[in-house]
């Protein structure tokens, strides 16, 4: 190898004795078993762990550690006295990946190597004494151990990190495509598998907050944790619009009122609470929010579709709105468009307000006498109409809402 490590270095000065490393060699048995108990003794997350076949498993891997740099001392002088140090550094960067995929952390594993050298370095420098190194040898004896280590603890930290990098990306994969799979309603087996792949444990509800890619993250460092996030390309998401979609757990009572506070002004639409597997409909009836035209100010507080239900149940047939309207407005129809537009909005005004005149007026900002007046030409128009209940049931749903384009409601 071009580039040497450090115990590779230290390692091609060092002149170690036969018969001493004969004697360490021997005793590698007995030196992995007192360092696996000393690690369990002193390292909290290992206690009660390293049993039993595991031990047996953990101690020949430290066997092999101390074997490998044995080897090293004794290819010190050779064309490349590294190579025993790659299937070590292999080992330790495995070591440090699946401690990681057992869920302890970094700082477990470098304080089990820390008691490990300590203990390592215990037994073979008595060793190394008792066989007559001289002082300057066991000094370099010595760096070069914790050279060795130090080594092997980097390949640990590298191969731990590389798997929580990995295990992270994997994990995000598997929430962004459960979000993705509630979202579009997929059957409740699929949900389940899902979400147990996820690692995401399933709340009471779940409630579809919409808001623009550009809020996202500043909105999901405040929402409560295990918020799931949906990827692009959501159908029926609206065209051209860089839209975020979240699955807040358990919004509903107290906790939507705290949502709704946390999403003030970030132009966000809040669909119903709805159990989790069945978000879909929380999507849809958001989606459909902003199909309609109902956007959240600017500055202001979310849209909350729960306060809007009447406006999205008719507008969920555009056309047959369209045809009721006609059909009841047709007394109105064959006078100038700004008389019916008038005479309508008079009208509707009258059936929300039962009749009571001074409030209609108030409402459209006219005097009584011209709510009268209007009023009576109403009554010439529709008859006894508009005592029937029938017709005012018809009457009201048509003009519940103001048309949103009234000009080319008429002219269609």
């Amino acid at each position: 190898m071009a580039d040497r490590s450090e115990a590779t270095r230290r390692a091609a000065g060092l002149d170690l004795d036969e018969r001493v490393a004969g004697a360490l060699r021997d005793r590698l048995p007995l030196l992995a078993e007192r360092t696996v108990t000393a690690i369990t003794a002193e390292v909290p997350s290992y206690s009660g762990t390293l049993t039993g076949q595991m031990r047996d498993k953990i101690e020949a891997a430290v066997q092999i550690a101390l074997g490998n740099f044995l080897q090293l001392l004794e290819r010190s002088h050779a064309a490349d006295p590294s190579t025993p140090l790659v299937p070590a550094l292999e080992a330790a960067y495995a070591l440090g990946s699946g401690e990681a995929g057992s869920g302890r952390s970094m700082d477990a594993l470098l304080a089990a190597y820390r008691v490990g050298a300590r203990v390592s370095w215990r037994e073979m420098s008595t060793i190394a004494v008792r066989g007559g190194l001289p002082a300057g040898t066991v000094a370099e004896f010595a760096e070069l151990m914790f050279a060795y280590i130090d080594e092997l603890s980097a390949a640990s930290v590298a191969g731990h990190a590389d798997e929580l990098a990995s295990a992270g990306r994997a994990r995000r994969r598997n929430l962004e495509r459960l979000a993705q799979q509630l979202v579009t309603g997929a059957a409740e087996d699929v949900l389940l598998r899902s979400a147990e792949r996820a690692d995401w444990p399933p709340p009471q509800t779940l409630t579809v907050v919409l808001l623009p890619r550009a809020n996202l993250r500043a909105a999901l460092a405040l929402l409560p944790a295990h918020t799931l996030e949906s990827g692009d390309d959501l159908p029926g998401a609206a065209a051209g619009e860089e839209l975020a979609v979240l699955l807040v757990p358990d919004a509903h009572g107290d906790r939507r009122r705290q949502v709704a506070r946390t999403l003030h002004g970030r132009r966000a639409v809040l669909g119903p609470a709805r159990p989790w597997m069945r978000v879909t409909y929380s999507w849809q009836r958001a989606t459909r929010a902003l199909a309609l035209g109902l956007l959240p100010a600017d500055d202001g507080p979310p849209l909350d579709t729960e306060a809007h239900l009447a406006e999205l149940l008719l507008g969920m047939d555009p056309e047959g709105l369209a045809d009721l309207r006609a059909r009841v407005l047709a007394p109105l129809a064959a006078l100038p468009p700004t008389t019916a537009e008038r005479l309508a909005e008079t009208l509707r005004s009258w059936l929300l307000h039962h009749g009571r005149r001074d409030d209609v007026a108030a409402d459209l900002f006219v005097h009584p006498q011209t709510v009268r007046y209007r009023m009576g030409k109403l009554r010439e128009l529709y008859g006894d109409r508009l005592h029937d209940p029938a017709t005012v049931l018809d009457l009201t749903l048509a003009l519940a809402f103001p048309a949103r384009d009234r000009a080319d409601e008429q002219a269609s």
